[in-house]
């Protein structure tokens, strides 16, 4: 129950609006109740209309295209971001499968980047200190 305190021509009327029933309330002017039936529009909750154009692919877009390695180097990327700490082995080294390669700081935490390919090691990306990004290429693989 809500109270309203109304002056008109000069003379203050105590309102009370009770409960609404539809369009009828209970109202109650200076302690005498009347049952009063409200006018007016309703006012109709709106609901949001989608705005935006559908989305339209180009030919190929949304393909996961594959790295093409054919007569290429195997390319061993960072696991994660982080300071590369030590690097065991350099251009023209034979590795095999499972060889610690270097060691990289990521998180506070060393962590060891082994061949995931035997082979020659073709290029080094990387030196002692440098800092990579996820993904970033570190060793290529023959």
């Amino acid at each position: 129950m809500k109270k309203y305190k109304f002056k008109i021509n000069g003379q203050v009327y105590e309102v009370e609006v009770g409960e609404f029933d539809g369009n009828n309330a209970t109202v109650s002017v200076n302690g005498t109740s009347y049952q009063v039936e409200v006018q007016g529009e309703e006012k109709k909750a709106k609901t949001p209309v989608l705005a935006r154009k559908p989305v339209v692919n180009k030919p190929g877009e949304g393909q996961i295209k594959k790295a093409d390695n054919a007569g290429g180097a195997f390319k061993i990327n960072s696991p994660l971001p982080g300071t590369i700490k030590k690097v065991n082995i350099s251009v023209g080294d034979t590795v095999k499968e499972g060889d610690c390669l270097m060691v990289m700081e990521a998180m506070k935490m060393d962590n060891n980047v082994m061949a995931e390919k035997g082979g020659t090691v073709k290029a080094v990306k990387v030196k002692e200190g440098d800092a990579v990004l996820q993904g970033d290429t570190l060793v290529e693989i023959a």
